[in-house]
């Protein structure tokens, strides 16, 4: 790759695009960095050709890393925009943060082009018909900022004006409204609307909002849009509004009154749009007409629901809460009903792509320490269930779970505690990978290969912990339609007292019927539990790495017989380890030291074990 350096000295704007339209001519990649008088700016080009990707995403069944990217945080000059976000397009995967834009083969995940501008912080960005907008403000001088537009090919810069701002930024993507080729800013007081052509910058149509109206300043997701029907909240006296506009001409569609004052949570898929207004979660179609509505004011948790158009069916999941089970249903635009409403799993996220859906499971099972994807028939709702080679933890703030399909491949984005304190958006390309001897919910691990939890501590180790056995503290799991045989928790008791006891036996691979889930350990006990059997070792080592990565306090430990282990959290009651292709979880909360003495036992039992 070509690098030209410019230290120091000022670069015409004019000469910058002459040294990016050079390196178009010659192909390959070039990076320039040059001074304008607000600072300096890296921006690499590039004219390497990169075929479109079909949408397909991969066929049910197992998944394996085709490639990775993390992201670390950055904590922002404006407050609510340290984040990361991505988009898929045109066989290049977006990167948006507010160090600036990184564009990347979708394959591959090799670089094509970046733009960084010190001093600068990125606060919005869209993209339509093959071009990329970007807006940046000088970082402590609200009143400097500034659009930008890019070829999302080639990086290429095409234009910037600072005229108006973003019409509306979510914050937590910082992606703003855009289609057919427009891209939707707003004048200063917030109360006229502006589409701008993203090939040249020029404003194309303008329109004023209804009288009392104003559009929303600072809110979680004001908007959305297709390049159909942009759909965008309006901040107005008394309730508020969801106005619909043509991106292409400002064509004014419809305008609805909402429940609420709040700033609702908008999501726009073709030309149906979701509202959550705080009293409701309401669909309307292309004409504005309400097709559905849930009068809950907790329909989607703290954030929009996800959801997903599949043909004339928009799919949406309602939750309130990850931990609990979610209602998923579908919406048949075309006769605007509800086709089917069921219980599903609480999905952190959800995409589509060749006549597929795909859902995100923070956790493929209670207890058990993967996350999961389903592959989901949108006609029924009828899933196949998949590890990923990933955890996640969707309470962890910054970054929110993402996914899309595209290729083949299937691209999530979960967040992460690490580097500290900040954090970063780990981003993983999946693709199909190959089957095992056993399901594919187990990542083709036979069942048989599990060990019984309440074998991993003999009754010398429990002795010596001054611990004994609770009768039917054993606890199994199922993975969709697979159920594991053994136990994969098992929980302990401290004895009472400092008197020697005899030795307890092992306790019953049977527990009581109705015993399901995780264990948690008692006050005064312990649990230990077998979170993940992987189909090799270092499978087994990526997943306990990434597991450790969403912890906020996480410290290795060399001293316990492990091939790895880790203390999790503030104190040193919990342990996560791993002994060749097993990852087992100890809990201990007294005596002090309980926990590794459990953990050093467990992992010299684990060696055992083939």
């Amino acid at each position: 790759m070509a690098r030209i350096r410019r230290r120091g000295i000022r670069v015409p704007r004019r000469a910058v695009a002459a040294v990016a339209a050079v390196a178009l001519a010659l192909g390959g990649a070039v990076g320039v960095r040059f001074l304008l008088t607000d600072g300096w700016v890296r921006h690499t080009v590039t004219a390497d050709p990169v075929d479109a990707q079909p949408a397909l995403g991969p066929p049910p069944g197992p998944l394996t890393t085709s490639w990775t990217r993390t992201v670390p945080l950055r904590r922002a000059a404006v407050a609510g925009h340290d984040t990361v976000a991505h988009e898929v397009a045109d066989g290049q995967v977006v990167t948006a943060a507010g160090a600036g834009l990184s564009v990347r083969d979708a394959r591959t995940g090799a670089r094509r082009w970046e733009y960084r501008r010190s001093g600068w912080s990125l606060l919005g960005w869209t993209a339509t018909g093959g071009r990329l907008v970007a807006f940046f403000q000088r970082d402590g001088r609200p009143g400097e900022h500034e659009f930008v537009g890019f070829d999302a090919l080639s990086g290429g810069l095409l234009w910037r004006g600072s005229d108006g701002r973003p019409a509306a930024v979510a914050r937590a993507t910082l992606h703003w409204p855009s289609g057919s080729d427009i891209v939707l800013t707003a004048s200063t007081d917030r109360r006229e609307l502006y589409g701008r052509s993203t090939v040249n910058g020029v404003q194309r149509w303008r329109v004023r909002l209804p009288e009392g109206c104003r559009l929303y300043e600072d809110a979680p997701t004001p908007s959305g849009a297709s390049d159909d029907l942009a759909a965008l909240a309006l901040d107005c006296v008394g309730r508020s509004h969801l106005y619909a506009v043509e991106p292409a001409t400002g064509h004014f569609l419809w305008d609805r009154v909402l429940g609420s004052d709040d700033a609702p949570e908008i999501a726009v898929r073709g030309r149906a749009v979701l509202a959550a207004d705080g009293v409701a979660l309401r669909v309307f179609d292309g004409s504005g007409d309400q097709i559905a509505l849930w009068n809950d004011p907790d329909a989607c948790g703290a954030g929009m629901c996800p959801s997903a158009l599949s043909g004339d069916l928009l799919v949406v999941v309602r939750s309130a809460d990850p931990d609990d089970t979610a209602r998923m249903s579908a919406v048949d635009l075309k006769r605007g009903r509800v086709a089917w409403d069921h219980q599903a799993p609480a999905y952190a996220a959800l995409t589509e792509a060749g006549g597929r859906l795909y859902g995100l499971r923070p956790r493929l099972t209670d207890g058990l320490l993967p996350a999961g994807v389903d592959v989901i028939t949108p006609a029924n709702g009828a899933a196949v269930t998949a590890p990923v080679p990933f955890a996640v933890d969707p309470d962890l703030v910054g970054v929110h779970p993402w996914m899309a399909a595209a290729g083949g491949l299937l691209y999530v984005s979960v967040p992460e505690a690490a580097p500290r304190p900040s954090g970063a958006a780990h981003l993983i390309a999946l693709r199909g990978g190959p089957s095992g001897r056993g399901p594919a919910e187990l990542d083709g691990v036979p069942v048989t290969s599990w060990p019984d939890a309440c074998t991993l501590l003999k009754p010398a180790d429990l002795a010596a912990a001054r611990l004994r056995p609770r009768p039917g503290a054993p606890v199994r799991a199922r993975i969709a339609g697979v159920r594991l045989p053994k136990p994969v928790a098992c929980r302990y008791d401290l004895q009472d007292s400092l008197a020697p006891q005899p030795p307890p036996s092992t306790p019953p691979s049977t527990p009581p019927p109705g015993v399901a889930g995780l264990m948690r350990p008692a006050p005064d006990g312990a649990t230990v539990s077998v979170r993940w059997v992987a189909p090799t070792p270092s499978a087994a080592e990526d997943l306990l790495t990434s597991l450790q990565s969403t912890q906020a306090q996480a410290r290795r430990r060399t001293d316990l017989a492990a091939d790895d282990a880790y203390e999790l959290g503030p104190s040193a009651g919990t342990i996560a380890l791993r002994v060749k292709r097993y990852i087992v979880v100890v809990d201990a909360t007294r005596p002090p030291g309980a926990a590794a003495h459990l953990a050093r036992s467990t992992a010299q039992n684990l060696r055992t074990l083939p």
